[in-house]
């Protein structure tokens, strides 16, 4: 490709400062073996931004992020900050991020490696298998809806959030989520709570309305507490899951247990056409979903892996890179096989190893695979 495909670096806090270099080496290496051109621009976002600028989220962090194709993201937070008012905490960033590059789709697959089995808490028979993606919607729902807040309310207070959908929202998330079902094993189902809340008893109404339109994707409905169930009773009926942000939250990472370990899995925020034309992509995020993990930053011990593959994946939805996208996937796959594990998936007749030595394995199977 001839064109420098942008990519903003924002590490975060944490852990964040620790594992994204790897992926960023990860690409480094991918770019030089395939003649691709990455640009890597760094910014400071969340508590750190916070300490030096006093925002979570500073202008020249957005301008490089607005600017950029694609956004590589380390993690935000820590008890440092949780006692600030909730209009500056370092999570701010993350629903600014979302808010003004105009993520609304946070794509977030959860599969099993088979050399991981015994990691997870569940039975072998249940979780053998497993590769479902969680689509979550990402900018609307409780977690934007307004009025919102705490306010006296006679002689006590009362806090208020609205959950609110409008038919737009619901119909994007909508098609994202048949679209990825197509490419798949074609079977979506769409989580609610349209037994007891209106807002989504309209999201059940217009995901049903535009099934009409993929008449090869299978749609089922399902309660969201009946999901929640089902993911630890039988996860292998699920194939793509379109939910609600706040529903979408809480479930993927449910979803993320069933693998072994939540520092294993990537994640995709999607939204409008990414820059240069390129045909079927789009401008997106890309995180781990785990968080910063402060109490074991700077000790060499965080799982780099989640980020890594949260490249591959920027790779394959911004870029259009499938097959680079593939041979990191690999180069995962390989280092787990040899059985390298970081503390968080170690086990028995495993090699725990540290942050660093990770990625530089994943990078000597990267160049392995492609010679």
């Amino acid at each position: 490709m001839a064109n420098e495909l942008k990519i903003a670096v924002l590490p975060g806090d944490g852990i964040g400062r620790e594992i994204t270099p790897q992926a960023v080496a990860v690409l480094e290496a991918l770019g030089e073996m395939t003649h691709h051109a990455f640009e890597f621009n760094h910014g400071i976002v969340g508590g750190d931004a916070i300490d030096q600028f006093g925002v979570p989220l500073p202008e020249e962090t957005l301008r490089i992020a607005i600017e950029a194709d694609a956004v590589l993201l380390g993690a935000v937070g820590g008890p440092k900050w949780e006692g600030l008012d909730y209009a500056i905490r370092p999570e701010r960033a993350l629903l600014g991020l979302r808010e003004k590059l105009g993520l609304f789709a946070n794509l977030r697959p959860a599969t099993l490696y088979p050399m991981m089995t015994d990691a997870s808490t569940l039975k072998r028979e249940v979780i053998e298998g497993i590769d479902l993606m969680v689509v979550r919607e990402l900018t609307g729902g409780i977690y934007f809806g307004k009025p919102r807040g705490i306010e006296k309310f006679g002689n006590e207070e009362r806090g208020i959030n609205t959950l609110v959908y409008t038919t737009s929202e619901i119909e994007r998330i909508a098609r994202v989520a048949f679209d990825v079902a197509r490419k798949r094993e074609k079977k979506l189902t769409s989580i609610d709570k349209a037994n007891v809340l209106e807002a989504t008893e309209l999201w059940r109404r217009v995901v049903t309305r535009v099934h009409a339109d993929y008449p090869d994707v299978a749609l089922s409905h399902m309660y969201v507490d009946n999901c929640a169930m089902q993911l630890i009773r039988n996860p292998k009926q699920f194939d793509v899951i379109v939910t609600t942000n706040m529903f979408g939250d809480i479930l993927s990472d449910a979803a993320a247990m069933l693998t072994g370990s939540i520092g294993m899995l990537p994640s995709a925020s999607l939204g409008a056409q990414a820059s240069k034309n390129r045909e079927g992509c789009l401008k997106g995020m890309y995180e781990p979903i785990h968080g910063s993990a402060p109490d074991i930053a700077g000790q060499d011990k965080a799982n780099p892996l989640a980020t890594i593959l949260s490249a591959g994946m920027m790779l394959k939805y911004s870029f259009g890179l499938e097959k680079e996208a593939q041979l990191i996937e690999q180069a995962v796959f390989s280092v787990l096989e040899a059985g390298y594990r970081t503390p968080d998936i170690s086990g028995k007749g495993t090699k725990t190893i540290g942050t660093i030595e990770m990625g530089e394995r994943v990078v000597a199977q990267l160049k392995q695979h492609s010679s």
